[in-house]
């Protein structure tokens, strides 16, 4: 069966990565001039979480609608909570937005985001929802592995987001593959890749290939929502930010820490480190 991120739109790990891509949007849109976002997994842009497959999985509950209800939810998840408002009425939580939508309700008229989505409804739901975006925003019927190869040239600065469902086992192997042509860069970028973590092998094994690519600067985020004893089950998400805007950790550690106590467990933690520190 192939993955439907429907089941899951709006849950513990949505929240750690959407609430990064919009932190550091919101940075990259006040720098001068024109920014390039490639999205290599786009999805279907906008999600119903009255649907039978988010009801069915429930992991809303734990998640984006826990965090609309909290009024002390921290600064840093502030751009989140108003995208999420910005496709739903005053009262009612019912919408979430994906990453395409989130990036393109952010950019300036100068810029661009081009999402890559393979599932041929989803191509079709997320060109939908990107009508009436800001700038020029756009999904492409394609790999997005490929699509990222091709685009990281441009000379516009660079913000790569890489989000696959990992149900292929060379996922690990593309990212690193696709993140090459982008470290070769003469002009700023930023990548964002999100991890689930299920054993500590498997994440640090892919630390491993990418220090092996000898990167400038990467930074990792970790919400363990439990002890990773059990590789069979998602335990927890992590993210690795390559080329991380100044000042950035305090608000990803605020993030991460919001979320490993709202939805976490025993043994729950939310870590942030330098891959290769100074």
């Amino acid at each position: 069966m192939n993955y439907r991120h429907a089941f899951h739109a709006g849950n513990f790990a949505d929240l750690v990565k959407h609430a990064a891509v919009a932190l550091i949007m919101d940075r990259l849109t006040v720098t001068p001039g024109p920014l390039l976002v490639v999205d290599t997994h786009a999805g279907a842009g906008l999600y119903d979480l009255g649907s039978e497959m988010a009801k069915r999985s429930g992991e809303a509950e734990a998640g984006v609608l826990k965090l609309m209800a909290d009024p002390g939810a921290p600064e840093a998840l502030r751009s989140l909570k108003a995208a999420v408002w910005a496709v739903n009425d005053a009262k009612d939580v019912r919408r979430y937005p994906g990453s395409p939508v989130l990036i393109a309700g952010r950019l300036r008229q100068s810029d661009e985001y081009v999402g890559a989505e393979l599932r041929a409804d989803d191509f079709e739901a997320v060109n939908a929802a990107l009508k009436g975006a800001k700038g020029k925003a756009r999904a492409v019927h394609a790999d997005g592995y490929d699509l990222l190869k091709s685009r990281a040239a441009d000379p516009r600065r660079l913000f790569v987001l890489i989000d696959p469902p990992f149900e292929k086992p060379d996922d690990y192997d593309r990212i690193l593959e696709a993140l090459k042509p982008v470290l070769a860069r003469r002009t700023p970028a930023t990548a964002l890749v999100w991890l689930p973590l299920k054993d500590l092998e498997t994440f640090d094994a892919f630390l491993r290939g990418l220090e092996a690519l000898d990167p400038p600067s990467v930074l990792a985020v970790e919400a363990r929502l439990r002890p990773l004893t059990d590789p069979m089950r998602m335990n927890g998400c992590a993210l690795v930010i390559l080329g991380p805007p100044p000042r950035i950790e305090p608000d990803l550690k605020a993030v991460a820490d919001w979320v490993v106590g709202a939805a976490g467990g025993a043994g729950a933690v939310a870590k942030l480190w330098a891959l290769n520190p100074a």
